[in-house]
């Protein structure tokens, strides 16, 4: 049996004194200094108590559990690995895990006999190995698993463990566990009968045991070997061994450094009861001072009720008021009951209105940003043309207002719900500082990136919300400031759980803010500074951050001096879950349809969009077919088969739903994909019951539509359609 004897130094400078006692008394303990070792692990455990180190606690708990197995109080060992497991399980350290998991492993299989029961001991001790990549450590619970199934005459399921050991034996073995290695191939050929093999190995294991200070591991070698000869028959050399084994034992019985110890393992106990017992009265203190306490609620129970029965007669006397005010209160509230029913109304009106707008406005800026792309594409010498970029930058900016717009509507009708994706923070935030590279190099700042190194690679949490927060807070920064520089910080500042606590600070040397007007700033539609220059902007990009933030339970601060600079602050809560982490990176969808070519019919009443849509299509190489109605679509589909069809929603005659409900009637199973100017969110129910696989808000990147038509074919074509 192998323990864990060393556990890695957490060097925090608060616990140093109680650190560097758990090392002296891990250091007492391989010596075989087993008072020292108690008596340094109980100031150890201690000073752990004290400033309420869950890690050193069961490092300190460990240490003596290690001092009770060496003398052989298993059962006190038992109870101190426990003890020192329970504080583990509430820490981030795998280390102290995998060791107190497997010093119970040994115990369990080879003291107690309760294999099971050890067995999974092991196997977690060995997950929390995998888990740290801590290869050495492996190695000797692989050997420990292998010896307990020995053990336990079970050399089928050792066979595996012992491969493993004997494979890395020269990378991660040494002469601690060599003894046991040699010992165990022994016992594996020798009930394979093959006995010639199962005696090299035996007399290795003992001739290293001789040389070494392994003397339990050599006893053990010396009463397996004598098994083996019994076996074979060779009685005189089997007695020999036996007599051997024993005198080992009896070396080891005998050793008197258990005496010395008795004492202060008796200590370790007292402190143990002392705890109970300072408990226990604590307890009692509390109950003492609960008793004072009803003693004086009580009294000022009397008290209170003599106020109230003087209240009682006010009251009285002002309940005839107050029912002639209740009737009154009554009409107030039917007016204001129709008042609400007002606003509900006006209130959807609203909605509506704005889900018309942004329709009919997405519309047309899906052929003018289509039209743009086309003629960049076609006529290279116009793509330094001053009057084409500002097409095309009018048109995204135009496009930005109606996102902004929709965004500010969405958030107030709670229709936005944060999605749980995995994503690398470091990439996310430099991937947003490269795409305000434009803006940067137009106001000649510079962005700076500073993120804290003890971040976690992935996080958990809405990658998209977050972005859109940075965003708009950047560019903001960037529109303010001239021939200076926007700094982006993030640093963590506090882990509860799996939730990891990030503060974002936002810092730039502009023109800053005056202090009367940094409570406007986050209102709607409010624009500070333009008194001189005309910054473009909607007012509505510090609202949406202020509500953004709010979906994720934050707030955020603002600090400004004019002409000084501004610095933006919040915090975001991101979970960290490395399993989920890897469960969700294994669920993205990875497109293996690159580069076939595939039959797509479009199906669109405006010749503009048809135009558009075809030319990106046919530009990766696609067969493009374009009908201009539902009932064309259906006739073209009873005759010709297509991999894919791309469908206009809000058509004459027959729309896009109903186009679909009756190809699906038809039998046809060609994934649809609609494309559409409508919000998502308010067409999936519909679109979902009528057989649509997929919706594209125009105006859309052209990637997108190609990534979306290869994606749907090849689950097609894998999971046919029901």
């Amino acid at each position: 049996m192998f323990g864990n004897e060393t556990i890695t130094d957490s060097n925090l400078p608060t616990i140093k004194e109680a650190t560097i006692l758990a090392k002296e008394a891990e250091g007492y303990l391989h010596n075989a200094d087993y008072e020292k070792s108690f008596s340094t692990s109980r100031l150890a455990l201690e000073q752990a108590l004290m400033i309420n180190d869950d890690y050193l606690i069961a490092r300190s708990y460990r240490n003596i559990g290690s001092t009770y197995e060496e003398l052989f109080e298993f059962e006190k060992a038992v109870f101190y690995y426990k003890k020192g497991l329970i504080y583990a399980d509430r820490t981030l350290n795998d280390t102290i895990k995998n060791a107190l998991n497997n010093n119970l492993g040994n115990i369990y299989c080879f003291e107690r006999k309760q294999f099971d029961k050890g067995l999974n001991y092991y196997k977690k001790s060995l997950e929390y190995g995998h888990k740290m990549a801590d290869n050495s450590q492996i190695y000797i619970t692989e050997l420990n698993l292998a010896w307990a199934y020995f053990y336990s005459k079970n050399f089928e399921k050792g066979k595996s463990h012992l491969d493993f050991i004997n494979t890395y034996k020269n990378k991660y073995g040494n002469k601690v566990t060599i003894v046991a290695l040699n010992m165990l191939n022994g016992m594996y050929f020798g009930n394979r009968s093959e006995f010639e093999k199962a005696s090299l190995f035996f007399l290795e294991a003992i001739k290293l045991g001789n040389e070494g200070d392994e003397k339990l591991d050599l006893s053990y070698a010396h009463e397996e070997y004598a098994i083996l000869l019994m076996k074979m028959g060779n009685y005189k050399e089997a007695y020999e061994n036996l007599v051997l084994f024993n005198k080992i034992t009896e070396e080891l019985d005998s050793s008197n450094e258990q005496k010395k110890a008795n004492a202060a393992g008796v200590n370790v106990e007292l402190d143990e009861y002392k705890r109970k017992v300072d408990a226990i009265e604590h307890e009692n203190e509390l109950q003492y001072k609960s008793l004072q306490q009803s003693r004086i609620i009580v009294t000022l129970f009397v008290i209170i009720l003599a106020v109230f029965l003087l209240l009682f007669y006010s009251l009285y006397k002002n309940y005839n008021f107050k029912k002639k005010k209740n009737a009154e209160l009554i009409i107030a509230n039917e007016q204001l009951s129709l008042a609400k029913e007002k606003a509900e109304v006006a209130s959807q009106l609203k909605s509506q209105f704005v889900s018309t707008i942004t329709h009919e406005l997405r519309t047309p800026l899906y052929g003018v940003l289509g039209i743009t792309n086309m003629l960049l594409d076609e006529h290279k010498e116009l793509a330094n043309s001053p009057h084409l970029m500002s097409l095309k930058f009018s048109a995204r900016y135009l496009l930005s207002l109606v996102n902004d717009v929709l965004q500010i509507n969405k958030i107030e009708e709670n229709r936005i719900v944060l999605e749980n994706l995995t994503f690398n923070i470091a990439d996310e935030i430099n991937m947003i500082k490269n795409s305000l590279s434009f803006i940067a190099k137009n106001h000649s700042n510079v962005i700076n990136v500073n993120i804290d190194p003890e971040i976690p690679e992935y996080l958990i949490g809405d990658k998209l919300r977050f972005s859109q927060i940075l965003i708009n807070l950047v560019s903001n920064a960037l529109k303010f400031t001239k021939n200076g520089e926007v700094n982006i910080n993030a640093n963590l500042i506090n882990v509860e759980n799996t939730l990891h606590y990030i503060e974002f600070k936002i810092k730039d040397n502009g023109v800053g803010i005056a202090e009367e007007d940094q409570d406007k700033v986050f209102e709607k539609f409010v624009q500070i500074g333009r008194k001189e220059i005309d910054y473009q902007g909607t007012g509505l990009g510090l609202s949406i951050v202020k509500r953004l933030l709010e979906l994720f339970n934050s707030t955020i601060s603002l600090e400004s001096k004019t002409d000084e600079g501004t610095t933006f602050t919040f915090t975001i809560a991101f979970d960290y879950d490395p399993f989920r982490t890897i469960s969700l990176i294994n669920n993205i969808q990875v497109d293996l349809t690159a580069g076939q070519i595939f039959k797509v019919l479009v199906v669109d009443d405006n010749s503009i969009n048809q135009l558009v849509t075809k030319k990106i299509i046919e530009k990766h190489n696609y067969k493009c077919t374009v009908v201009d109605s539902g009932l064309a679509a259906l006739e073209m589909l009873d005759t010709l088969q297509f991999d894919v069809i791309l469908m206009d929603i809000n058509m004459p005659l027959m729309n896009g739903f109903e186009t679909t409900r009756r190809i699906r009637k038809k039998g046809i199973n060609t994934p649809v994909i609609a494309l559409t100017a409508y919000d998502k969110e308010e067409i999936s129910e519909e679109a979902i019951s009528a057989g649509i696989n997929d919706i594209l808000i125009k105006p859309f990147a052209p990637a997108l539509l190609v990534k979306t038509i290869n994606q749907l074919i090849f689950k097609a074509k894998e999971v046919p359609f029901v």
